[in-house]
């Protein structure tokens, strides 16, 4: 079953909505101002439409009785940025124009081929990985009972290491002037 959205916090709302139209292509849908529980504090609840089936929001918090934190779902708990990370669906004709508007937008991008999947990987400006996702093949029974045997074994063997491909931004900025 799809989610309706997802709901994450910000610090910088302006930089949140910037991204999230201009270098991710979202379009904003809903605003709401709701308060917090704590006298005089109150929240900016945003949604944007991702183009699929879910929606991605942000709250904005504004309530000085609110601990101070750090929004980078992964950085932010000393996790690796690529542990807790958001993945939006999307398709191999699709790829290239995602990566080519991230790079656009001065944001530097990685290109993983996980094999049956290539991903492109950026952080936004709360330091959260996103992630754009492309199947290149279906998942069969193979890789169904590959899966069952690599979880149920105590020291499963490593992956081989996927090609990967760093594109940066400057470089495509120069090269497309």
């Amino acid at each position: 079953m799809a989610f309706h959205h997802l709901a994450l916090a910000t610090r910088d709302l302006g930089a949140t909505h910037r991204f999230y139209t201009e270098t991710m292509g979202f379009t904003l849908v809903k605003t709401e101002v709701t308060p917090t529980g704590n006298e005089g504090g109150w929240a900016r609840h945003v949604f944007y439409d991702t183009g699929g089936d879910g929606l991605m929001a942000f709250w904005e918090l504004n309530d000085e009785r609110l601990p101070a934190f750090d929004p980078a779902i992964s950085t932010g708990i000393g996790l690796p940025a690529w542990v807790n990370h958001v993945a939006f669906h999307a398709t191999v004709d699709t790829l290239a124009d995602h990566r080519d508007r991230w790079l656009a937008n001065g944001v530097d991008v990685v290109e993983v081929d996980h094999g049956f999947c290539i991903s492109l990987y950026a952080t936004d400006p709360n330091g959260i990985l996103v992630e754009w996702c492309a199947d290149t093949r279906q998942l069969d029974d193979d890789d169904r009972r590959e899966a069952e045997a690599l979880l149920a074994d105590p020291t499963p063997p490593l992956s081989p290491e996927p090609p990967i491909t760093i594109h940066v931004a400057a470089d495509y900025v120069a090269a497309t002037s």
